[in-house]
């Protein structure tokens, strides 16, 4: 499945390694390299961990393909509504190759 459809669009990437990334899609490639505008990482924490969830800062942001999870649209007017520094949960794993 191409990405086109997504270019100038926000979309949440899950990467191999478990983290949350959310940014504008600029630009993708057919091995799955992406440019992200005005990304942001989401470290959700969980529920027995005292300090709040935080959204961080990184701008523009290139993600390789081999380290592309899942890519999907993001629901803008719903992600607006949700207080990500109140939002806990577990801990997502990476993925396993074998």
């Amino acid at each position: 499945m191409s990405l086109q459809p997504f270019v100038n669009k926000k979309v949440l990437i899950l990467t191999a390694d478990g983290r949350t990334l959310i940014g504008m899609l600029l630009s993708c490639d057919q091995l799955t390299n992406l440019v992200l505008g005005a990304t942001v990482e989401r470290v959700i924490r969980p529920p027995d961990d005292e300090e709040p969830s935080v959204e961080v800062s990184h701008g523009l942001y290139v993600i390789r393909g081999e380290n592309v999870a899942v890519c999907g649209l993001v629901d803008e007017e719903l992600d607006v509504s949700i207080d990500w520094e109140k939002v806990r949960g577990s801990v997502i794993g990476g993925v396993r190759h074998s």
